[in-house]
């Protein structure tokens, strides 16, 4: 059995209008997503900004109400749990978010931040073994357990995602989602909390559900990599499988807009025409299809369920892995 297994889910937040604020339409910000994380396995989650991932991240662990779908956690269904009932089982998954700002509070020191968790679960009996908890909390994350008593207004960016991920790991989850927990820091503050992940994760037995629009990082973290767009999933398949042979359209032309290291490489920039469609009037049949460069008419009218093109990777499209199809030829793998 899965941790973590998502069917179906689907968000739809109403567009009021009037004065007696009638629903006029609705975004679709998740449609119909299914996803599995596993015990010990980071899965990684990318996409333009706007294509639902924070969205589906926070309705995955009930930050946001589902419109539809199930998410089981251990085999029990989240979704179907009353407020009193999900905060008790919220010590099983947590969330690190985008900006290390905005997420902490700023009148509280950081041990009550970190403590915070801590007593709403009950997890420390004394105050002594509650300040000793934090001391170490803050000790894995590589910060001074002297910096308890300090102010998040008194650190780097880097420094305060650092506190974020000790805030998370205060109760002992089983799954994270980190919700691009390094695109607001620099380049290289973003490595130290890419490795800083990878070994909590191995000393701690975690799952992560990483969202990131950056592919480099995400192939570096994730053991497996689903590609987001329109609300939907597109493509699925283990992380280096994904970055050097991908199947989807859309897929292929993130890989492309990666910066390349090597100045002879040969790698084709492909330019995707047009904008991402709005969610709340998605176009009819491949959602993708009014950018695609491969395009044929049924795109326009047949939805391209998400099937196994190859043992393992998936893929949402009519011509994956047609001969003649690559159209497409996938570009050379990140930083190759």
């Amino acid at each position: 059995m899965s941790l973590l297994e998502v069917k179906n889910l689907k968000v739809h937040f109403p567009v009021k209008h009037g004065l007696f604020s009638r629903v006029k339409a609705h975004v679709k910000a998740v449609d119909d997503v299914s996803l599995t994380v596993e015990s010990g396995e980071t899965v990684g989650l990318v996409g333009e900004s706007g294509c639902g991932k924070t969205t589906l991240g926070r309705a995955i662990i009930r930050l946001l109400d589902p419109t539809a779908g199930q998410v089981l956690f251990n085999g029990e269904d989240i979704t179907r749990l009353t407020q009193s009932e999900l905060r008790s089982r919220r010590r099983q998954f947590q969330m690190i978010f985008q900006d290390p700002y905005g997420s902490l509070n700023p009148r509280m020191t950081i041990g009550q931040i970190i403590g915070e968790a801590i007593d709403i679960h009950n997890l420390a009996p004394n105050p002594t073994a509650r300040r000793e908890r934090i001391s170490n909390l803050l000790k894995d994350v590589g910060l001074d357990a002297r910096y308890a008593d300090r102010y998040p207004h008194e650190f780097s960016g880097g420094q305060r995602q650092r506190i974020g991920i000790a805030r998370a790991l205060a109760v002992e989850p089983k799954l994270i989602v980190c919700d691009e927990p390094v695109s607001a820091l620099d380049v290289s503050v973003q490595a130290q909390i890419i490795n800083l992940l990878m070994d909590i994760q191995r000393e701690h037995k975690l799952s992560y559900l990483f969202i990131a629009h950056d592919l480099a990082v995400v192939e570096h973290i994730s053991h497996r990599v689903m590609v987001m767009y329109l609300g939907h999933v597109v493509e699925s398949a283990p992380s280096k499988t994904i970055c050097r042979n991908p199947l989807h359209p859309y897929t292929q032309a993130l890989i492309s807009a990666v910066p390349e290291v090597d100045p002879d490489s040969k790698r084709k920039r492909i330019l995707l025409p047009g904008d991402v469609p709005s969610p709340i009037n998605p176009p009819s049949g491949c959602p993708f299809h009014p950018r695609c460069p491969i395009a044929e008419a049924r795109c326009k009218t047949e939805v391209p369920a998400l099937r196994e093109i190859k043992p393992g990777h998936w893929a949402a499209c009519h011509l994956a892995g047609e001969s003649g199809a690559s159209g497409a030829k996938a570009p050379g793998p990140a930083g190759a």
